[in-house]
């Protein structure tokens, strides 16, 4: 079990040979005492994330939790986002880190109001974090708010933030056999996005199709959309998904609220801390 954040450990695990045969272990089975620890943290994380979904809906507005492995893109994406379509969306940015306010910084030079959320050392945002930064929102103001979790393929995928959608980066400098690697976290995807597909001629060892192939192997079954690094070019599809997915969650015919939310955020960048929020 992970002793910042208490994500569960299987109840058994398996070790593996240098030739795929498995070891005889003695298998530790996880204390009776820790299974409910677990259990009871994600019920209440859980409750605290339907209480956000609640205000999201309340408020007509689309939250997607963007995920993936440290240095995947997730923010060069945002800010591809928000330059494409800055002009048409009024878009927020939660932030997680475990420490500086760097990615909230280049979000706000976008002009795009941005809460950070410093987690200290816990590997994953919560529902209690991210309900402690939209106090700093407007929502009645917004479109989108776009999540960006801490930089993990494990722990984030077991945390309800309230989202309406979970997207997650894999990028080409990585290896192509990440989804089997971290099936867990692609299989509870609904939309994965390969980025930096330009660098692709520099990177013969990764294979579109072999990511493709174990994608689906890990039960993932939606759609793999392709970015690059230059972000003036390379974004279309996630574009087009991100505005037909806003257009679907539109209340009536209330269009973008993009009206005043660039001079209510443009000098702020909101810090929140893990360490102070409530228990």
């Amino acid at each position: 079990m992970c002793k910042d954040c208490g994500c569960a450990a299987p109840d058994e695990h398996r070790l593996h040979d240098s030739t795929g045969g498995q070891v005889d272990v003695t298998v530790r089975r996880r204390d009776p005492s820790v299974t409910h620890l677990v259990a009871d943290l994600l019920d209440a994380n859980r409750k605290e994330a339907l209480h956000n979904r609640e205000h999201f809906d309340r408020h007509g507005v689309l939250a997607i939790n963007l995920m993936s492995s440290p240095g995947a893109g997730k923010t060069s994406l945002l800010e591809a986002t928000i330059d494409r379509l800055g002009t048409e969306l009024a878009i927020a940015v939660i932030e997680g880190d475990l420490e500086t306010q760097n990615d909230a910084n280049r979000i706000k030079a976008k002009g795009v109001p941005a809460i950070q959320i410093n987690t200290g050392s816990a590997c994953h945002l919560d529902a209690v974090m991210v309900h402690d930064a939209l106090h700093h929102l407007e929502l009645d103001d917004l479109d989108v708010v776009f999540i960006e979790n801490v930089g993990n393929l494990v722990c984030p995928a077991a945390f309800d933030l309230g989202q309406h959608f979970n997207v997650t980066l894999l990028s080409v400098t990585e290896g192509d056999d990440k989804p089997s690697k971290y099936p867990v976290m692609f299989r509870g995807s609904d939309l994965v996005v390969l980025t930096k597909t330009d660098l692709l001629p520099y990177l013969e060892e990764f294979s579109p199709a072999r990511a493709a192939a174990a994608l689906k192997a890990s039960g993932y079954g939606g759609p793999l959309f392709e970015t690059t690094a230059r972000r003036s070019e390379g974004q279309s599809g996630w574009i087009e998904w991100l505005r037909k997915t806003v257009a679907e969650r539109r209340r009536g015919d209330r269009g973008s609220k993009l009206a005043g939310v660039e001079k209510r955020y443009h000098t702020h960048v909101h810090p929140v801390s893990a360490a102070g929020r409530r228990p």
